[in-house]
Parts: structure tokens; C-alpha cells; sequence
């Protein structure tokens, strides 16, 4: 029998994974586990009523408010929907449909659940005057700063009658490229990768700078309308004509049924389509498509009677662990990764996951020989899920993160307050020598072309690179050593190395490697310090009053510049001929990319993408990915692909390559 200390953990346990899921964007267990987790809370509290605690997660819908927004109350509630994993639970809600209405052959609107963020947006007299999160269901976060960051939402509706009030629910969502797009900056930047886009898209909402945001290329669809005044709709099939015509984004593939098999078979199709979406879906959402009888059913008090989610379960494999193995960051991190019996799962061969550190590790008892279940967090990032105990070996032992670095051999640190393991030994240490130098002459730094990992393996290992400034004083007799250089690749690489000795301030001051600092933060610091002495000069109590920069950033970037030999290899970069230009920030307002969007496709062949994105956000213009009726001008270079088609379509400016740095202003120069 359950007993009442049992359930109070339970709740407990609910608790910490709506914390882990909404509030540190970091969920350690799947929907379905959780679901089923918050179904056991519900059912005890069946068995004893008397037992529900006011904390119960029963009582309350989605997350807690963050810090740093103003909280807004909803005028309506924001309620989440009931969970279904089968075909027999799906009938259970037909069922009570036709019992509670007391009809049988009621038409069903089904739609894609979008696996994202759900937020109410607030339109007066057509302009968008406010945007707020669920939130705990009753009140939510105003993040209108944040979504009008987003490309796809307007600010004024459109159309010839628009209601003087109106209320819509909506998922904020990352695209699947984006995310990817995401992650491999935030890898390449050392930052902590993002589970899935659904989290992504929930940090980006988060931010308190809404450029951050406005970075994200996010993304949003809205699926039904809380309140219109005037309106004149009476179903929910409805909404998403309507919502078209105020020309809002909605949520599409939606099929109006009449049965239970009708919906089966819809579910099928859309569970087919999922890998071809450009989204991430978790299900279909069912709702009664007579928004009278809708209210006539109402609430339970946390969820609407009248709809379901069918939720689809995660996919999975079960695989065995055959080592744990340990890799050494730039910046010295430790982190262990699981390498894994090969297995197919949704379409792609997995070999290894990532443990992220030594306490994930310990908390989820892994170990090798261990019979393992992996999922793909968000159909991406593989993880493992759970630990098969009762196939687990008699002679296995705890893993332990190790002693020495497994690169050079140095005694590692844990400092205090950090859940990071880190190797200490960054001037001598090959594995981090290694990631640091593959990240400096990365595009978003010092964007070094023809020197890839392999390249840069073979300069550590033949000891012609030790630090940094190396790649500077390379001679051509010198990479006559490599193995497959000859006269053309040597004659390109050195060209690319020269040429990389002229950029930017922000790409110099990210190509550094300092803990902590991606694009954004490097950008920031460019723009407030204007050179890098005066950054150098900086003190801890200077750099916190930059909006944007904490104390844990601050630290880092003392620490980084009060290390002797950190201020020699910055010395010996500018010695040896890189010449960091002082960005100008302020826009002339009169030039043509001043507060526009612009596309670029297709290959540039004089102008690097990387080169051509900073000379637009230097004129004050803004680069999306994506083609939309917001872009201004479409660059298109060599084999431009379907954005160039979109941009005919909707009659959007087009320039060559020539006619972007004639408008620029950019010196030609053989790249």
C-alpha cells in the first residue's frame, strides 16, 4: 500500500522536474515518464482525497513565474490539456464526450502539437499591445519585448475588419534547423548544448535582452482564439481560416473528424509525416469542434473537458554501454561520453551520448557493461533514459570521473559551487590545445578557411604550433611537413592566415577562449571597451555595470587577463601581425540596410558569410535564415536554393553579390 510520506515524495519528485523542465531548461526524464509520473500523483489523491496537499502539482498548471518579468494575470486561464498514450484511452475520451453531451457522431478538430512554448497574445484595435506565458495557468511572464523579437509574429493584423479586441493561444517553437544551427555554435562557443528545441525555444523566451532573442530565429503558430470582440465564429475549425486572414501564423495539417477511426487514421498520417516537419510535433491535440458545446463542457478546474492530446512516445532503443570515455574541452571542462553498441534509432546509427558531468553519471548509476536505454532528446541530441538494473553484471563497479586529465595528466579541479571537472594545465595540456586553436580559426572567430581539426591535429602533433600566435609565423617550408600538403594547399592556407589577421574586435576577443564568453558576449564587450587594452584594464566592478554581463562572466574575464600568460600570447598575436579593428557601432540611419531584414543564400565568392553578416549588423540591418514577408532584400549568391524562389514569389529586392557590396560599401578583395 502507498503510504502518505510516499506521496508527499512523489509530489516532491513531480515538483523538481517541473523545475528541471521549465525553470533550468534542463529535463532529465521523457514526457511519457513524467506523465506518468503526475497520473500516479492523480491517483492516489482518488484513493485518499484527504491526503492532497495544497503544493500538489494537481493544482496548478505548467511552470512558475521567472525572475526578471513583470508577472500578468490572465484574463481568461491558460489550461493545460489531458494526456493520452492510446488507442483505449482515446476511446475513454469519446466516450465521456458522448455520454456528457449526450449525443453520439460528434465532429472532432484535430491539429499538430506543436512541441513548444505556450504563450497568450493580446491585439487592440489590430496592434499587438501585450504577450504573455502560461505561466502557473492563472497568471504568466510578460515577455512582449522577447516576441516581437519573433520574425513571423506582426505587430498590426491585416484586413479590412479587424476585431477591436483580441485574445490568442499560441506555441512559440524553434525550428529543427535553427536548433541544430543553435547547438553547433553553442559547441563550437563551449557553451552547454540545449536538450531539445522545445527547451531551446523556452530559454530564448527567457532571455532578458531581446536581441538575445531575436538571434533564436524563433518561430510561432496560434490555435485557437480565447476572445474576439466582435466575432463570429462557432467552431474551432474556424479559427484557423480566421486567424489566416488577420494574417497570423497557425498551426496547419489539421483534419475535421467524425469518429474514432477517422482520428486513428489521422494520427497515422501525421506520425508518418513527423520526420519530414520542419518542427518538432509531440502529438495531435483532439478537441469537440463546437465551441458552444466547449463551454457548455467547461473545466475540471486545470484542464478543458472538451479536448485531449494524444501524445506520441518517445522513440527509444535499448543498446549496452561498452565504455565511458572522457573528453577535454578548450576551456579544460571534463566530460564523459558513453560509447555505445551501435544501434539504429529514428534513422541515424548512435554509437555515442553524452553523461554532460560526473553527476548525471552518479544520479542515474551508469555504468559500463550496462544494458541502457537511449531516446533522442527532442528526434536530435541522443541521451540515455534509464538503466536496465536486472541485466546489470554482479562485478561492475560506480564510475568515477578521473584524477588526471586523460590529455596531459594533470592533477583536475572541481571549483567550488561548479558541478565542472576541469583540467587546470591550459598553456600544456594537447586535447585543449587542440579544441582551443580548432576554435579560433572557426567561422566565428577568426574564420580561418582550409584549417580544419585534421590539419590542426598535425600542427600540434609536429609541435609547428604551440600556442595561438603560431599559426601566424607559419612558413611554406614548414607545411611542406604535413602529410598531404602540397604547393596549392600550402599557397591557400597561408593566404587564409593572412588574410585573418585583419578582423574584428568582438572576433578577437571571442577567439581568446575565455570561459563563458560566446558571440553575444563578445560583441558587448567589443562595443563598450572599443579596444582591447582598455578591456584588458577592466575591472570586475567595471564589466558588471555592462548590461548583459554578470558576475560568473566578470570573474572569468579578470581571471582570463590577470593570467601573465594570456596577456603574452595577446602580445605575441599583435606581434606577430593580427591587427584587431576598432568596430564602429553607431548606424548611419540614412543607409539602405539601416533597420532592415536581410536574407543571404547561396555562396558569396569574394566576401566570406561570416564577413558579410557582420558588415549588415555594422550598417544596422538585421540577417534572418528564413524568407518571409518582413525581408527587405534577399543577397543571393551561387546556387541560392528555395529561398531565392520564395523571394520572387512575394517580389521581395534581390541583389547579386556585386550590388550587396556595392551597397555595403565594400572594397573588393580576392578572398
Amino acid at each position: 500500500m502507498t503510504s502518505n510520506a510516499e506521496y508527499s515524495y512523489l509530489c516532491q519528485e513531480v515538483w523538481e522536474h517541473n523545475k528541471r523542465y521549465y525553470i533550468d531548461n534542463a529535463p532529465t526524464i521523457s514526457d511519457y515518464d513524467y506523465d506518468r509520473l503526475l497520473k500516479r500523483v492523480e491517483e492516489i489523491e482518488q484513493e485518499h482525497p484527504d491526503w492532497t496537499l495544497p503544493s500538489s502539482p494537481t493544482q496548478r498548471v505548467g511552470e512558475m513565474p521567472s525572475e526578471g518579468f513583470a508577472t500578468v494575470k490572465h484574463v481568461l486561464p491558460m489550461l493545460s490539456l489531458q494526456n493520452s498514450y492510446s488507442e483505449e484511452e482515446l476511446d475513454d475520451f469519446i466516450k465521456r464526450m458522448e455520454k456528457l453531451v449526450g449525443q453520439k457522431e460528434l465532429r472532432y478538430f484535430c491539429e499538430l502539437k506543436v512541441d513548444g512554448t505556450a504563450i497568450s497574445v493580446h491585439y487592440s484595435k489590430g496592434t499587438l499591445t501585450r504577450a504573455v506565458t502560461r505561466g502557473n495557468g492563472s497568471e504568466g511572464d510578460d515577455i512582449t519585448g522577447n516576441v516581437k523579437a519573433i520574425q513571423s509574429l506582426p505587430l498590426q493584423l491585416v484586413g479590412t475588419t479587424l476585431p477591436n479586441e483580441l485574445e490568442i493561444r499560441g506555441e512559440v517553437f524553434m525550428p529543427k534547423a535553427s536548433f541544430e544551427k543553435l547547438n553547433q555554435r553553442r559547441e563550437k562557443e563551449g557553451q552547454q548544448l540545449f536538450a531539445n528545441p522545445r527547451n531551446a525555444a523556452a530559454g530564448s523566451l527567457k532571455q532578458l535582452n531581446p536581441k538575445v532573442t531575436a538571434e533564436r530565429d524563433l518561430a510561432i503558430a496560434f490555435y485557437a482564439v480565447a476572445h474576439s470582440a466582435p466575432t463570429s465564429l462557432t467552431k474551432q475549425s474556424q479559427a484557423s481560416g480566421y486567424l489566416q486572414q488577420l494574417g497570423l501564423p497557425s498551426v496547419y495539417s489539421c483534419r475535421l473528424c467524425r469518429s474514432k477511426e477517422e482520428i486513428i487514421t489521422y494520427i497515422k498520417e501525421v506520425s508518418e509525416l513527423r520526420p519530414s516537419l520542419p518542427f518538432e510535433i509531440d502529438g495531435i491535440v483532439i478537441k469537440i469542434d463546437d465551441l458552444a458545446l466547449q463551454k457548455e463542457l467547461g473545466t475540471t478546474g486545470k484542464s478543458p473537458r472538451w479536448a485531449v492530446a494524444y501524445k506520441f512516445s518517445p522513440k527509444q532503443a535499448t543498446t549496452t554501454v561498452l565504455d565511458i570515455t572522457v573528453q577535454v574541452g578548450r576551456t579544460g571542462t571534463l566530460t564523459p561520453v558513453a560509447e555505445l553498441d551501435p544501434i539504429l534509432l529514428a534513422g541515424s546509427t548512435i554509437s555515442r551520448a553524452t553523461l554532460h558531468n560526473e553527476e548525471e553519471i552518479r544520479r542515474k548509476d551508469i555504468r559500463i557493461s550496462d544494458s541502457v536505454t537511449i531516446e533522442k532528446g527532442g528526434d536530435v541530441i541522443p541521451k540515455i533514459v534509464s538503466v536496465d538494473l536486472s541485466k546489470r553484471k554482479q562485478d561492475t563497479s560506480p564510475w568515477q570521473m578521473p584524477k588526471r586529465c586523460p590529455s596531459c595528466d594533470s592533477v583536475v579541479v572541481r571549483e567550488e559551487e561548479e558541478v565542472a571537472v576541469r583540467c587546470p594545465n591550459a598553456p600544456s595540456c594537447p586535447a585543449q590545445l587542440h579544441r582551443r586553436i580548432a576554435f579560433f580559426a572557426g567561422r566565428y572567430a577568426f574564420d580561418i578557411e582550409h584549417l580544419g581539426e585534421k590539419i590542426v591535429a598535425q600542427l600540434i602533433d609536429t609541435g609547428l604550433v604551440k600556442r595561438l600566435s603560431d599559426l601566424f609565423i607559419l612558413t611554406p617550408e614548414q607545411l611542406a611537413q604535413l602529410e598531404g600538403f602540397k604547393e596549392k594547399s600550402i599557397h591557400n592556407l597561408l593566404k587564409s592566415i593572412e588574410q585573418a589577421k585583419k578582423t574584428t574586435l568582438s572576433r578577437f576577443i571571442l577567439g581568446l577562449g575565455i570561459r563563458h564568453i560566446g558571440t553575444e558576449t563578445a560583441d558587448l564587450l567589443a562595443k563598450h571597451a572599443g579596444e582591447i587594452k582598455a578591456l584588458i584594464d577592466m575591472d570586475k566592478e567595471t564589466l558588471i555595470q555592462i548590461e548583459g554581463i554578470g558576475e560568473k562572466v566578470a570573474a572569468a574575464i579578470v581571471e582570463h587577463f590577470q593570467t601573465p600568460s594570456n596577456i603574452k600570447e595577446i602580445e605575441a598575436l599583435i606581434d606577430n601581425g593580427v591587427q584587431p579593428i576598432k568596430e564602429e557601432f553607431k548606424h548611419d540611419r540614412t543607409h539602405a540596410f539601416y533597420g532592415k531584414t536581410i536574407v543571404l543564400t547561396g555562396t558569396l565568392q569574394t566576401i566570406s558569410r561570416q564577413e558579410a553578416t557582420a558588415l549588415i549588423k555594422q550598417h544596422g540591418g538585421k540577417v534572418s535564415s528564413s524568407v518571409s514577408t518582413n525581408t527587405h532584400f534577399v543577397v543571393a549568391g551561387d546556387s541560392p536554393g528555395s529561398k531565392l524562389d520564395k523571394a520572387k514569389k512575394l517580389n521581395l529586392t534581390i541583389l547579386d553579390e556585386q550590388q550587396f557590396k556595392k551597397t555595403i560599401g565594400f572594397d573588393s578583395h580576392e578572398k
